[in-house]
Formats: structure tokens, sequence, C-alpha cells
């Protein structure tokens, strides 16, 4: 299986048969607000079998810059697919029960064997028990560490712990892209797990892989 990053909370997952496209955005260069800065170029020629919304935010609806006539999925629920079975997981964008942000769903799927969650702008202090129930063992986790509108770093890194994937890939962080977030650095220092620095934004995951109890982060480098 193939990740390529395009900045914020959007991957392109291409394994053998099948691609995944989640939280895709457009053109926001021109967005204006207060302490708002975005350098990610616009996504443009990518094509998914299944493409995945985890909130209604501008930064991860872009849904219609990706071709090839995908299957969309934006809410929580068991959905049979192209590729298997997804399931929604219902979460909450903020640690007061939707109240402030609203709703954000966590995806989990598995493609080529491997088993990933992609956490979107999950703003709850920590999981509760039937949402780690319905995740259960996952290999891959893309997770948002920049704190600010979604979960703390050191909340992060204990989510982590209680998972105990292979694999956490840094997402909705800080980069010289966009300036109203904090960088990875505090993750990863309360996780303390080994960094690997693939040093472009894609990567192969299977040789990336750790394990439950020695798990690898995957700094993926921010286009632009």
């Amino acid at each position: 299986m193939r990740m390529r990053w395009f900045g914020q909370s959007a991957f392109l997952l291409t394994g053998k048969d099948h691609a995944v496209f989640i939280d895709p955005f457009g053109d926001l260069a021109s967005v204006s607000r207060p302490g708002w800065s975005w350098d990610y170029p616009p996504i443009e020629g990518v094509a998914a079998d299944v493409l995945l919304m985890t909130h209604d935010h501008l930064d991860h609806n872009g849904i219609e810059t990706i071709g090839g006539d995908p299957l969309l999925l934006a809410k929580a629920g068991t959905h049979e697919t192209p590729l298997g079975e997804i399931v929604g997981i219902a979460s909450e964008h903020d640690a007061t029960a939707g109240t402030q942000r609203g709703p954000n769903t966590i995806f989990r799927f598995t493609l080529d064997g491997t088993t990933v969650a992609h956490f979107g702008d999950f703003g709850q202090p920590a999981l509760r028990t039937e949402q780690c129930e319905a995740l259960g063992e996952v290999d891959v986790v893309l997770l948002p560490v920049g704190g600010g509108p979604t979960i703390a770093p050191d909340a992060a890194a204990a989510l982590v712990r209680e998972l105990r994937p292979r694999l956490v890939v840094p997402m909705h962080y800080r980069t010289p892209a966009i300036g109203f977030l904090d960088p990875p650095d505090a993750f990863n220092q309360a996780l303390g797990a080994r960094v690997e620095r693939p040093g472009t934004s894609e990567a192969e995951v299977e040789p990336l892989l750790g394990s439950p109890e020695d798990p690898v982060v995957a700094l993926l480098e921010p286009p632009g």
C-alpha cells in the first residue's frame, strides 16, 4: 500500500486493486480569516474508488476535486464498498460533545491486508469505550497532532498507547504551508516513539510498520 499526503488531513491510499481518498480540499489560497494562512497547492488530477469525508469543513470537504466517480462516505455506520467493509465511527470535533465545532467521523478500513484508522478532526480528550471497541485492532493510525481545534498532543499520545498501532502518521499540524496549528514536536515528545522521516510526501506503508509494542511515527514531508 502506498500513502500520499496532500497536506492537512488529505491522503490518498493506493492498494493493488483500489484507491481511497480522505478529506480532500480545493483551492483555499483566497480564503481570508484572522490568523489563517494556507499555501498547500490545490488537489488536482487525482482519482479514487472510495472517497471519505470526516466532516463538512472547507479544508476537508473538497469532494469535487477527486475524479473517478468514487463512492462517497460521509457519516457513521457500517458500509459495504468496492474494497470491503468500511466502518464510520461517530465522534466529535471538540471536547464539548460537538457543541462548538460539530460532529466528526473516524473511518476504519482495510486495504491490502493493512487496517487503517483516519481520525479526521478528532477533538475529544479521549476515546470512549464504545469507540475503542468499534475500532478494534488497527495497524495504521492517521491522527491530528497540532492541537488547537483537535485533540491535545499529550492526549493524542495517550490515544496511541491505548490503540497500540504499528504505525502513526501525524497530520493536521503546523507546516511551512499553514500557520494556525502547532508543530508535531510536542506529540512526538509525549509519545517517545521512533520517528522516521521518508523525506517526501509519499511512502510505501509496509516498510515503515513497527509493532504494537514499538510503533513507528512517520513524518511525511508536506507538499508545497
